[in-house]
């Protein structure tokens, strides 16, 4: 293949990556969003592998029939309740990546000037930098994601001051790598900084604000990826790598917003707080109720909102739901789903579980579009979520989630909260919606809960 055929192929590719960011922008074009994205990366994968700059095909085929059967045999097994996991290691393998093309392009570069050298020397460094953050920062999202390791934020002493020494050592590191023409000890050295600060990164952000930092590492990885292109000196890679940055940055700028966090303390993993449960408060007593109850007032309910969270995705309750949706519907109430934009454990989490079970999209509304309906709702079915739906964010100042806005069930005629036990939420605070007069409590498996209500419907 010519290198001007490469090079059409590599425009076409990118233009479909663009029109894929395009379609998965909505729900309704998703699926051809997909398709898209499917498409230009197998015209990039072809162009690259049959470009004239290519060698050792047949291990390239090896890397990719070993590569692409692990990821098939993943792909069918993970649940989606795993699915931000499996996203958070997959951001780690791109941040390594970018790590070994960064000392494989320091060790053989070529015979270069020195001012192609210099800029070289930059572009490896800060290609190995980004990637180390990246692969153990992930590794971290992933672990907490996982429940290996607490929810709970690290706060160590000066944690603050330990990262802006991170960055001062890694900077004063890179002049003297570029003005050494490349010392192995600057770049190991780095190399060693990076992967601890990457994991203090993560490790310092609480449980609560997991979904921003998946959409944080989401852009890290982009930007390592585009490292990783200038190192190689491949174009689609850099502009792949931008757009995955970019999107991934703005996403994160999204959610901030919906947090009420500041982005920039985001990018710095200064967010996390130290969580405090006060085990003295006294909330008074909760009320419990039965499916067959809640059947009822179903029925004599015109307005129904139901508000999903991760209890609903590892209850797998999202298809029965679905069928108390369509039973109520029939019956003449209006039936709406509140989604929070952070709920679940990845952006847009609760919205694909409902696009799974066939839920309409006309009738999933996100919270600024629905949060002023809840005093002329009937009935609100709290289904798995705990601290998107926590007055606490609003009332107490000291909470770890205090000024997150949050869906205001709480101002319902009935609010039914699903749920195991009376255990906190990911960020391990209690929920004092669980103790209102308004709030009735179904106790039990989610989908088991769910099911029973509707053959009561």
């Amino acid at each position: 293949m010519s290198a001007g055929l490469v090079q059409a192929a590599y425009i076409v590719a990118a233009v479909l990556f663009i029109m894929s960011l395009a379609g998965l922008s909505k729900q309704e074009s998703a699926r051809n969003g997909n398709y898209y994205g499917i498409a230009g990366m197998t015209i990039a994968l072809i162009a690259t592998i049959f470009s004239p700059d290519a060698s050792g095909l047949g291990w390239v085929i090896v890397a990719m029939v070993i590569g692409g059967s692990i990821g098939i045999h993943y792909a069918k097994k993970v649940e989606m309740t795993e699915m931000p996991e499996l996203v958070a290691i997959l951001h780690s393998f791109v941040g390594l990546a970018a790590v070994l093309v960064g000392y494989n392009s320091y060790l053989d570069h070529g015979v270069m000037t020195d001012a192609m050298l210099n800029i070289h020397l930059v572009e490896v460094f800060l290609g190995v930098f980004i990637g180390a953050v990246t692969f153990t920062g992930s590794i971290v999202a992933f672990c907490k994601l996982r429940g290996v390791i607490s929810s709970s934020p690290l706060n160590i002493p000066h944690k603050h001051k330990l990262n802006l020494a991170a960055i001062v050592v890694s900077t004063l590191l890179m002049f003297y790598f570029v003005g050494a023409e490349g010392s192995f000890f600057a770049i190991f050295l780095m190399t060693l900084i990076a992967f601890a600060f990457g994991y203090h990164l993560v490790a310092s952000i609480g449980g609560a604000d997991m979904p921003v930092v998946v959409s944080m590492l989401n852009s890290y990885s982009g930007w390592a990826a585009a490292a990783a292109g200038f190192m190689l000196a491949n174009d689609l890679l850099i502009v792949t790598g931008a757009l995955v940055g970019s999107s991934g940055a703005i996403l994160s700028y999204i959610m901030c917003k919906a947090m009420n966090r500041s982005f920039i303390s985001v990018i710095a993993g200064g967010f996390g707080q130290e969580v405090v449960i006060d085990e003295n408060a006294d909330y008074g007593e909760h009320r419990e109720t039965s499916a067959e109850e809640v059947a009822e007032m179903l029925k004599n309910s015109r307005s129904v909102i139901i508000t999903p969270g991760y209890g609903m995705a590892v209850a797998q309750a999202q298809y029965p739901v679905y069928e108390i949706t369509s039973k109520l519907r029939e019956m003449g109430v209006e039936v709406r789903f509140g989604i929070h934009p952070v709920a679940g454990r990845l952006p847009g989490h609760m919205n694909v579980l409902l696009a799974e079970a066939k839920v309409p999209y006309d009738i999933v509304l996100e919270m600024d579009e629905i949060n002023d309906d809840f005093p002329e709702t009937d009935t609100v079915l709290v289904i798995g979520a705990n601290d998107t739906v926590n007055p606490a964010a609003l009332e107490d100042p000291n909470s770890p989630i205090a000024g997150m806005p949050v869906l205001e069930v709480w101002n319902a005629q009935n609010v039914i909260v699903f749920k195991r036990s009376m255990n906190t939420g990911y960020a391990g605070v209690q929920n004092p919606l669980f103790f209102k007069e308004n709030t009735q409590m179904l106790f039990g498996d989610a989908k088991g809960s769910v099911d029973a209500i509707s053959k009561h419907l």
